[in-house]
């Protein structure tokens, strides 16, 4: 079986790319490989289309190939929350919180990634337009095999963006170089109220697979679980795995990112979730009406969620 994720040297899907190297997929008996798809509405239209079997991408982004929730359900939360930091040129000066300092600059922000600052941007009072935000992808960032925190860290670097909306590696990276100061970090309290439920790292399945093999549904979902458990009792496990699959710098970095997103590591998705989910797919438009919680997450293995 396959299991997508968009972006592979990042703390974002770290738990699912985890299941697969520490061997939780295989102790439920499955043999699940990964498979980088970036952007990530390219890898909901893989699992749509049958090409995968999972993807391990952040939940608004099925809608990008299943509207209405329609043919999709999450199985699971790789972790709680969304997850992606805000973070400018540190010549800039910006102080930490003030989402004012982005007016007049260029941002990169992945395709439908980008969907959440908009959102958090808007509800700051920034109205893009106005206030001359460029919002688009990193350049070079939409090759096969790109991995866009640790790409847009280098365009932050080099001067071809001011900066970048994406995950806690790229931040880590530009941070540690010293081009880079992270602006909002949601999951810690940053931001408008109520951007910490916009989206959540999840695991994907279609409504096909799930009623032709519930089993193998079921076993995603335990082997996150284990996964998690597994990275609370020795976090350096992340740093294993990171040196199996990432450069040298990076997989150093992992295990200490790994460590600060321990309290986001519950593969439970709640009601409250979803509905900041759903308020925010509509507000964006990229869903017209109102989805009942049933119809967005495969309840029929919510009791797997607790170890």
């Amino acid at each position: 079986m396959k299991l997508a994720i968009p972006d592979l040297i990042s703390n974002s899907y770290f738990p699912a790319l985890a299941a697969v190297e520490l061997g939780f997929f295989r102790a439920q008996g499955f043999d699940v490989t990964l498979e980088m798809i970036f952007p990530v509405d390219r890898a909901y239209a893989a699992l749509r289309e049958g090409a995968v079997d999972f993807v391990g991408g952040s939940a608004h982004s099925a809608l990008a190939a299943f509207p209405r929730w329609q043919g999709v359900r999450l199985l699971c939360a790789q972790a709680q929350g969304m997850y992606w930091f805000l973070v400018l040129r540190s010549d800039l000066g910006a102080r930490r919180g003030d989402i004012a300092a982005v007016r007049g600059l260029r941002i990169g922000a992945a395709p439908w990634v980008e969907l959440g600052l908009r959102r958090l941007l808007r509800a700051a009072g920034i109205d893009v337009a106005r206030d001359a935000v460029t919002i688009a992808p990193v350049p070079g960032a939409l090759g096969a095999g790109v991995n866009f925190g640790v790409t847009a860290a280098k365009a932050l670097e080099a001067g071809s963006i001011d900066g970048f909306w994406a995950n806690g590696m790229g931040a880590e990276v530009a941070v540690r170089r010293g081009v880079g100061s992270v602006l909002i970090d949601v999951r810690r309290g940053e931001g408008p109220p109520g951007c910490f439920d916009y989206t959540l790292a999840s695991i994907a399945a279609s409504e096909r697979l799930i009623a032709r093999d519930p089993l193998a549904a079921a076993a995603a979902v335990r082997a996150i679980v284990n996964t998690h458990a597994a990275l609370r009792g020795d976090v350096s496990l992340a740093t294993t795995v990171g040196r199996r699959l990432f450069p040298p710098l990076e997989a150093e970095l992992i295990g200490e990112l790994v460590r600060r997103d321990l309290d986001y590591y519950s593969a439970a998705i709640s009601r409250a979730s979803v509905a900041g989910l759903d308020a925010f797919a509509r507000d964006m438009a990229i869903l017209d009406v109102a989805v009942p919680y049933e119809q967005v997450v495969a309840t029929q293995f919510g009791a797997l969620w607790s170890p």
